[in-house]
This record gives structure tokens, C-alpha cells and sequence, in this order.
């Protein structure tokens, strides 16, 4: 069998990074910048008020003080957004408000709560230093400095600072598009009666949640019968052969008896471009990779287990790391922590296992949580972590330290 790490490696060297594209902000939010920002102005842009006051000349009102405040005429009212700047005449005040800029001649801004609120005339009871409660153009950002990196994420924050600059486009790594195929002339679509032998259909549904998690784009979550021409005329119909599609996930199909769709469209002895292997682990042993269509313009496909619990399993540990290492996000790995456990397990020899289990934080502990097997998925949806013990590792006795993913973290 290929070991967990020889098909980590497989599936990271398959999928590979997409060329940068410019986007709105609001695209590229939560995305990773493929080059550095240049600011294209000063921030601010120009002289603006850091309080909403009066602007004076600071000599005007040195000698102020609540037992003998300074009164000045106010010709002049700056909103923010006023685009014609006035000149402040000695011996005036004008009332100003914060954002907005500062008139020419004044040296110096008065809060509101230094004063009486005059409209006409103002009393002002404090003295103010020049430059005081004035922001200067540049004090934030100079023209033509690096305010953003390659390789930096675009967060809100980013997003925020960009378009203060002016800037409605930046150049990111974009999103991985995903197909999600899942396999069974046994599914059906929630929402629908059931008829003998048939059960909802769950994978494609987890595995696009999961895909979007992850940080790339789903295409389309599809689902198939065991049927040939049903799945080619997916693959046809998103535009896999020309370049539409990054990424086919599939569940479903790879096991070794009949009815194995994905096989029989793929070959069975990979000659045509997909390689079924069993991978040494538990749950998720029959795995696929490979391309499909060109090799100019095709997708990569990874071919998953159909049990539920395997296939989630299988994303965690060979999909989801490789996805975001090839859009450059950060943290690609789940946080991995020792734990001790706080019963006795068994574990098969030969397979890595990846148990769900429960992680208190706070006592650094850990649970089994449900049985090994790859069909119990509500024990899945509840867990918080996945233990990750051993291929050489048949018993572990209570209070045994275990590594364990943690599935609450990105970092």
C-alpha cells in the first residue's frame, strides 16, 4: 500500500496554483495578493481635522482659559467634503468638523468641548499647540511606499486600505475551481421520498461545504448514477476538457466490485490518465488521482471513498492542505496538538487511523468519540478533532499523549 505521506505528496504535486487575476475588492477578500500594492496617493490626502471644533491660528488663543475665555468671529463653516478650502484671516475662528479640511493659515483645532458651540461668535477656554488635532497629509501613508505584500491575505482591514487608496482592482491568487461529483444510483436528493433501497445523498453536499471552507470555489456539486454516459455528460457539461475546472473531487465508485462508476469511466488500470491506488489508513484506503482531458487545459481529479466518514477524512488529510497551498493561503495544516487520551485504544497494525475524537482545551484531553467505523457520521459532525495515531501503533493505554488534528483551527 502507499503510505499517508507518499499520497499527501501525490495530491500536493496535482494540484497546481493558478495563474494571478485582478478582481474587485470585493472579490478578493479573503484571498492572497500575487503582488505588492504601490499607494498611489498620500494617506490622508490632504490637512484634515481630528476633532470636530474650530480651526484658529494657535497664538489667538494662547491666553485661554475657563475663567477668561478668548471670543473670535466665526466667518466660515468647514463640513467634511467641502472641496473649497478657505483662508483663516487672524483674530477668526472657523467651525470645522472632523475629516474635513483644514483652512489655509490655521495652525491648530479647538474641540468643541473647549468651547461654547458659537455658530457666529465662539468663546474658547482652552488654549490649543500649533499642529495639535491636525492630521497631516502622508502621516499614514506616503505616495508611492508599499502598503501591502505578495503573499499577504486580503483581509477586511486590506480590503478597507486599498480602497482608501483609490484602488477598486487588486491582483490575487484566485480561487481553485472545484468540481464535486458524488457517485451511486442509491442517492437521492434530500427532500424526496425515499423508496426501498435508497438513501439521501450526503457527500456531495459535505464535501462542497468543505471545499468552500477550505477557501476555494465550487463550480457545482453534482450527483450521478452508476452510470457511464450520466457521469462523461457531467464532466462535459462544466466544461472540464477546456479549462473551466481546476479540480474533480469525486466520492463513490473506487471500491473493487461492480458498479464502480468511476472506475469504469477511468479504467481500471489507469491508462487513462487517473491511477487507483490503496493508500495505508483508516478510514479512506481506496483513493484515485490523476488528470483529466489535456494536459494544457485539463482538471486534476481525486477520487474518494463513498462512505461518508472516509471521504470527509480523506478531504482533511490529502485535499484540503493542498488546496490552500496552492492558492498560497495561510495555515494550510490543521493545528496539530498532543493530547492525553482518557480511555484505552486499539488501533489495526499496519494503517494509520484517524479516529474522531473529542478535545477538551482547557484540560488537554482527549476522547474517542464514536466507533472506527466509516459510516458513523453523526459522531463526525460532532467531533473536534481527529486523533492521528500510528501505522506501528496497536494499543494505546489511558493517559497515553496522542497527536490529534484540531478541525476548530486554521492555524
Amino acid at each position: 500500500m502507499r503510505s499517508v505521506e507518499e499520497h499527501q505528496r501525490a495530491v500536493a504535486d496535482l494540484i497546481r496554483p493558478r495563474r494571478p487575476v485582478t478582481v474587485s475588492l470585493a472579490d478578493a477578500e479573503g484571498l492572497v495578493l500575487a503582488q505588492d500594492v504601490i499607494a498611489p496617493i498620500s494617506l490622508p490626502v490632504f490637512d484634515n481635522s481630528a476633532m470636530d471644533g474650530y480651526a484658529v491660528l494657535a497664538d489667538d488663543v494662547a491666553g485661554a482659559a475657563p475663567e477668561h475665555p478668548v471670543k473670535l468671529p466665526v466667518p466660515e463653516d468647514i463640513p467634511a467634503g467641502r472641496t473649497d478650502i478657505p483662508t483663516l484671516t487672524p483674530g477668526t475662528a472657523h467651525r470645522i468638523m472632523t475629516g474635513a479640511p483644514i483652512p489655509n493659515g490655521a495652525d491648530g483645532v479647538i474641540p468643541v468641548e473647549d468651547t461654547d458651540g458659537g455658530v457666529d461668535v465662539v468663546e474658547i477656554s482652552a488654549a490649543t499647540a500649533r499642529g495639535r488635532h491636525i492630521r497631516r497629509a502622508g502621516g499614514d501613508v506616503a505616495e508611492g511606499s508599499t502598503v501591502l505584500w505578495a503573499g499577504q491575505l486580503v483581509s477586511a482591514p486590506a480590503a478597507g486600505l486599498a480602497s482608501a487608496l483609490g484602488l477598486p482592482e487588486l491582483t490575487v491568487r484566485p480561487r481553485q475551481r472545484v468540481l464535486v461529483i458524488s457517485t451511486g444510483s442509491e442517492l437521492v436528493k434530500p427532500g424526496t421520498p425515499l423508496a426501498p433501497g435508497q438513501i439521501y445523498e450526503s457527500n456531495g453536499v459535505m464535501l462542497a461545504a468543505a471545499v468552500r471552507e477550505a477557501g476555494a470555489e465550487v463550480v457545482a456539486a453534482a450527483t450521478v448514477a452508476d452510470d457511464i454516459a450520466e457521469f462523461t455528460g457531467v464532466l462535459d457539461r462544466y466544461g472540464v476538457h477546456d479549462g473551466a475546472v481546476d479540480l474533480i473531487i469525486t466520492s463513490g465508485g473506487v471500491s473493487a466490485g461492480a458498479y464502480e462508476v468511476v472506475k469504469d469511466v477511468f479504467g481500471r488500470d489507469g491508462d487513462q490518465g487517473v491511477h487507483f491506488v490503496k493508500v495505508a489508513m483508516q478510514p479512506g484506503m481506496p483513493q484515485g488521482i490523476g488528470r483529466v482531458g489535456s494536459p494544457g487545459s485539463g482538471a486534476a481529479i481525486i477520487t474518494l471513498p463513498g462512505n461518508p466518514v472516509s471521504a470527509q477524512v480523506s478531504f482533511e488529510v490529502f485535499v484540503r492542505p493542498a488546496l490552500r497551498r496552492a492558492m498560497d493561503l495561510p495555515a494550510p495544516d490543521r493545528p496539530r496538538r498532543t493530547a492525553v487520551l482518557s480511555e484505552k485504544l486499539t488501533s489495526p497494525a499496519g494503517r494509520r487511523q484517524f479516529r474522531r475524537g473529542l478535545l477538551d482545551h482547557e484540560t488537554g484531553t482527549v476522547t474517542n468519540y464514536g466507533p472506527p467505523a466509516s459510516h458513523h457520521l453523526r459522531y463526525l459532525a460532532s467531533a473536534n478533532c481527529l486523533l492521528d495515531i500510528a501505522d506501528e501503533v496497536t494499543e494505546l493505554p489511558l493517559g497515553t499523549p496522542v497527536e490529534v488534528w484540531d478541525l476548530t483551527g486554521s492555524s
